[in-house]
């Protein structure tokens, strides 16, 4: 069934009129929105495909666990719920059930357990297939694939991963993907959720699985229409230079798949658009068609609708204003994009190329005053953090990371909840002075929320609790600093500081980045000194812990009639034998080592420092 749809759509430049014979660039916005009809939600056809690897053990699998009960707690008998569980085997915990058991089912997701290796695709080719049999237009099908590590068992090419993500996307089933910690692929995890039109989350901390998983499920229950497919028509002399929402692209680079439409949320489209020198008066610039399929009543219905892009160019005068609202929206979009640009410079080797495009932006953005406006200040503290350490050749792992993720978000959503989100901590945060009162000083304290490090005023009478715009190389959760001064933004809404930073840590207090070194998981611990391992007799006689803190996940697996010693933890070769005392070893027994060291061979590894037996917490 084919509709004119009740989509709302609306577009706009950014301005009232666009300048009387002046050629150039011009930002576009056209933003789609379904208002919520108030029918019931389509229920949910889920499979959590949850990494179990030896690297996921302790607190992530704790809170992964965690995160998947409060799944439960949102789901109804409605809705059908899939668990499966991979390390190097797959194993399907929870078969394709009604949610009508909630108690039941979050026992079976407390008994999962940490083992080996990380066969990725098998865990989510299991995830698709038990979803794929439920799938429907009256239900929505979602993969939910959790991963803290790199696919080292099955199959690990990311091409193939992402074209097979976009086939399954093609029969009905989207993936989610969410990534745990420091060692995750980032560009598989990305490419696989853009080709199967879903979302990515980059989990920085093990506290936030709760946060991001709420976000997804949130986001599924408001899926009014899916694949929402947009075709442009350039009027001659116009055309379309870049595409700054994320996309895929259709039968032509004119044609774009905008993926699902949320109820009461707009889907934007931000287009850059090179312009001729227009006469005075009314033009036409693009023509622009839409459809997208929603569920009416059990059926499908094709919601389909257009549009003339059209804009007066007149001279330039005090007739000319500009829509709050869009321009910051499109100066989102080009922040996102620049930030995707500036990764793959860098990952090119072009440094200068990357720094120069976010500090030029830096500059744009300031010179036109949304530097005025807290969450754009905010960003420009994001774009100067990363274009410093991308000059100074520190695009380190989290730090790639974050910048990918926050691409992501920005370019595929219009939440500015996940906007911005990052908690590394930076070494210039630990170099800063740190001195033992306040003074005459003012007061700041680094909080966390939502996964994002905000600045605040600790100090009475100084308007405690707004945001300071602050630099964000300094800041580390739970830091207090103190400043000379505060200067208002031209709202009131927000501070900036004034003069020089110093850490607070008072006597008596403990300091929260002791032992801390930039980068990480968050935060990191320094690692303790290597020393020869002392080698017990027994298994009995280990030391038993329940964390890995900075060691090393060894397990011990049969390897026909010898038990081999493998790495667990990522960043290691899975298939290198191991220097390990054999009076210790046990099938399947899991253990935390100080250090791995690279045996003289180059080809297999010695482990360093202590031996403990890892218990998995309960």
């Amino acid at each position: 069934m084919t509709q004119q749809q009740p989509v709302q759509v609306e577009y706009s430049f950014g301005q009232s009129q666009l300048v009387e014979g002046m050629a150039g660039a011009s930002d576009l916005l056209v933003r789609f929105r379904l208002p919520s009809t108030g029918a019931a939600r389509r229920p949910l056809n889920l499979a959590l495909v949850i990494d179990r690897s030896g690297s996921m053990a302790g607190g992530l699998l704790k809170h992964a666990i965690r995160a998947a009960q409060g799944v439960v707690d949102e789901l109804g008998p409605g809705d059908t719920l899939s668990v499966v569980v991979y390390d190097d085997e797959v194993q399907t915990l929870i078969a394709p059930t009604a949610v009508t058991d909630r108690a039941a089912l979050k026992a079976r997701l407390a008994g999962i357990r940490a083992g080996g290796l990380t066969n990725l695709s098998g865990g989510w080719l299991r995830g698709v297939e038990l979803v794929a049999a439920h799938a429907g237009p009256q239900v929505v099908s979602r993969v939910l694939l959790l991963t803290d590590g790199q696919a080292n068992v099955g199959v690990s090419d990311p091409s193939v991963l992402t074209k097979t993500a976009a086939q399954k996307a093609e029969a009905g089933v989207t993936t989610t993907t969410l990534g745990f910690g420091s060692y995750f692929q980032e560009d598989l995890l990305i490419g696989m959720a853009r080709a199967a039109g879903g979302n990515f989350y980059f989990i920085q901390s093990a506290d936030d699985a709760a946060d991001v998983f709420g976000i997804e499920l949130q986001t599924l229950k408001a899926v009014a229409a899916q694949n929402l497919t947009v075709t442009l028509s350039p009027a001659p002399g116009v055309n379309v230079t870049d595409v700054l929402s994320l996309h895929r692209k259709g039968s032509d680079s004119l044609t774009l798949d905008l993926g699902d439409v949320y109820e009461d949320e707009d889907k934007l489209l931000g287009l850059s658009l090179s312009l001729p020198a227009l006469p005075a008066g009314d033009h036409g610039l693009l023509g622009l068609t839409f459809r997208a399929d929603a569920v009416r009543d059990g059926a499908i219905e094709t919601l389909t609708g257009g549009l003339d892009v059209r804009a007066v160019a007149a001279p330039l005068g005090p007739d000319l204003r500009s829509d709050v609202a869009v321009t910051l929206d499109l100066a989102r979009l080009r922040i996102a994009r620049a930030k995707e640009r500036a990764v793959d410079l860098a990952d090119g080797g072009d440094a200068a190329g990357a720094e120069a495009i976010l500090r030029g932006l830096i500059g744009e953005l300031r010179a036109s005053g949304l530097h005025e406006h807290f969450e754009i200040a905010e960003e420009i503290e994001q774009l100067e953090h990363y274009a410093a350490r991308i000059a100074s050749r520190r695009l380190d792992g989290d730090t790639r990371k974050e910048l990918r993720d926050q691409s992501f978000q920005g370019l595929s959503r219009a939440r500015t909840d996940l906007l911005g989100r990052g908690v590394t901590v930076d070494a210039a945060a630990l170099a800063l002075p740190v001195v033992a009162d306040a003074g005459n000083g003012v007061e700041l304290v680094c909080v966390r929320e939502g996964g994002r490090l905000r600045v605040k005023v600790e100090a009475d009478g100084e308007g405690g609790g707004l945001n300071v715009q602050f630099p964000r190389a300094l800041r580390a959760e739970g830091a207090r600093y103190v400043v000379d001064g505060l200067e208002t933004s031209a709202d009131g809404s927000f501070y900036r500081v004034v003069g020089e930073v110093r850490r607070v840590v008072r006597p008596g207090e403990s300091d929260p980045l002791a032992g801390v070194r930039g980068g990480g998981f968050g935060a990191s611990r320094s690692a303790p000194a290597p020393r020869a391992v002392k080698a017990p007799v027994t298994l009995a006689d280990l030391e038993n812990t329940d964390a890995v803190g900075s060691g090393v996940l060894v397990q011990c697996l049969k390897d026909g009639s010898k038990l081999r010693a493998r790495v667990v933890s990522d960043g290691y070769h899975p298939d290198w034998n191991m220097r390990f005392p054999r009076g210790i070893r046990e099938d399947g027994t899991l253990y935390v080592v100080d250090m791995v060291n690279t045996a003289p061979d180059g080809k297999s590894y010695i482990a360093s420092g202590t031996i403990r037996r890892f218990v998995q917490p309960s």
